[in-house]
């Protein structure tokens, strides 16, 4: 009983076929069989006149007969794997031999089938290959859509000593080296890390995040280096770790400060060797990668309290770039405010928002003590409470009186805040005040923002609650008299 024809997902675009064959009674069957299931057949008799063929139109399988008068099958093979979106090819051969499949497939043949062969194989092989072509077209269609709706990254600011900080990872962008991003949660790091990969030498190539205080600290060997089947139980496959995924491209290490040093030694290795094994591996595994780190802790405090490798920090900080606070760069906050309003405004409909002037004002005094992260919340629910298109001070609830003074907030229930003013050099290096300091007072500050919800805090602050529950232990901090808890 034979098989029913074979149609395509799309009956006017059936499946188009290429057959060379130099023998014509062979031939003559397979253009027949194949045309009797729904293909669109053509049929030439030699090496030149296929490649002439698959040169001037567009097919989806080609079946190519090795030995051929003019140029043989495998020689056309070779010639048009070149071509822009060429067919999937199955070569066919009267004495095949092991040497010759091998020779085609690394060639790049879909298959390879030996003569006598039986029709029916030659159909399955051939809906095989169009659904292997179909696959490879949509994923280019995919990735194409993609390029055209995401936007590339943009890091606004008519701050001076930020401008000097963006021309810095135009220049470092397109080599190779490592690079440390330093500051507060909040101040753009994730944004600089998909910029400098961007604007590399393989923007196409895999951008790869981790942020290491978001897992704890038993899984994230395996998921940075990947696992062997059977290396422990439960594992009952092979696992590819983030770090072999990210070859070819960028592994952007978020809060690398919170790596242990058993971890940040096994990275170092892999940095300096280009290669590493995989948890319970005993073959190494060769990778590429650019490794960009960020983090909100100093560093170099963290090596001289032996909680930080020296050596893995010398790796990894080749390239410094440190960013300021949104409080030290006041004169972004209108123009971020303002790209926020319009992106939002265009997300709920409003097209047409603008930031009324004691708004503006109301937003130049506030401290920011989440930076830009918090001016985009605050811009979001501004956006979704606009009365009239206008944003006002009243839709701001930043705890800044619209007459201009603003309210005290505690740094903790024991302890006032204490206004100091800590410049950022264009070196992009803080002065007159600690960077610990600074990050005790900024936990502190969030914390009482939110009414010590920690789950709040810690998003706020863009740290894990395990890490803002370390953080509150160590500073000291006490929970005030009706904070609420997570």
């Amino acid at each position: 009983m034979s098989a029913a024809p074979f149609r395509p997902v799309d009956p006017a675009s059936p499946i188009r076929v290429l057959i060379a064959e130099d023998e014509p009674n062979l031939g003559m069957i397979l253009e027949q069989f194949m045309a009797a299931r729904g293909f669109a057949v053509t049929i030439v008799r030699d090496g030149r006149a296929a490649l002439e063929t698959l040169r001037a139109e567009s097919f989806d399988v080609a079946l190519l007969d090795v030995v051929m008068p003019e140029i043989d099958g495998l020689e056309v093979l070779r010639q048009i794997r070149d071509e822009p979106m060429p067919p999937e090819v199955i070569v066919i051969t009267g004495n095949g031999t092991i040497e010759t499949a091998i020779a085609a497939l690394k060639l790049g043949a879909y298959d390879f089938l030996s003569k006598p062969y039986r029709m029916a194989e030659i159909e399955v092989l051939v809906k095989r290959a169009w659904e292997k072509r179909m696959l490879a077209r949509d994923n280019l269609h995919l990735q194409s859509r993609l390029r055209r709706t995401t936007s590339a990254p943009q890091f606004l600011t008519h701050y001076a000593p930020l401008r000097a900080v963006l021309s810095l990872i135009d220049r470092v962008a397109p080599s190779a080296s490592t690079v440390l991003i330093t500051g507060d949660a909040g101040t753009g790091k994730d944004l600089v890390a998909r910029l400098l990969h961007a604007r590399s030498e393989h923007p196409d190539g895999p951008f790869v995040d981790l942020n290491c205080a978001a897992l704890a600290e038993a899984l994230l060997e395996s998921e940075l280096f990947g696992v062997e089947r059977g290396a422990f139980p439960g594992a009952d496959q092979r696992k590819v770790g983030l770090v072999e995924l990210a070859a070819g491209g960028t592994l952007y290490l978020d809060n690398v400060g919170e790596l242990d040093l058993r971890l940040q030694a096994k990275l170092l290795r892999a940095l300096e060797s280009g290669s590493f094994y995989r948890v319970g591996g005993t073959q190494k595994v060769q990778v590429n990668v650019r490794v960009v780190a960020s983090s909100t802790r100093d560093l170099s405090r963290m090596v001289q309290a032996g909680t930080f490798r020296e050596d893995f920090l010398h790796r990894i900080n080749t390239i410094r770039v440190a960013l300021p606070t949104l409080r030290e760069r006041v004169v972004d906050v209108p123009l971020l405010a303002t790209h926020f309003l319009e992106h939002f405004g265009e997300q709920f409909g409003q097209r047409a928002l603008q930031l009324g002037a004691d708004a503006t004002a109301v937003l130049e005094r506030y401290r920011w003590p989440g930076n830009v992260r918090e001016l985009r919340n605050v811009m979001e629910r501004a956006a979704l409470l606009a009365s009239d298109g206008v944003v006002s001070a009243h839709d701001l609830p930043l705890g800044v009186d619209v007459g201009g003074a603003a309210r005290p907030t505690p740094v903790s229930a024991m302890e006032p805040v204490r206004e100091a003013v800590t410049p950022f050099a264009a070196t992009g290096v803080m002065v007159g005040v600690t960077l610990e300091e600074l990050e005790r007072r900024h936990i502190a500050g969030v914390l009482d923002q939110t009414n010590w919800h920690q789950g709040r805090a810690a998003d706020m602050l863009g740290i894990s609650p395990k890490t803002l529950y370390r953080k509150i232990r160590e500073y000291g901090f006490t929970r005030p008299a009706g904070g609420a808890r997570i």
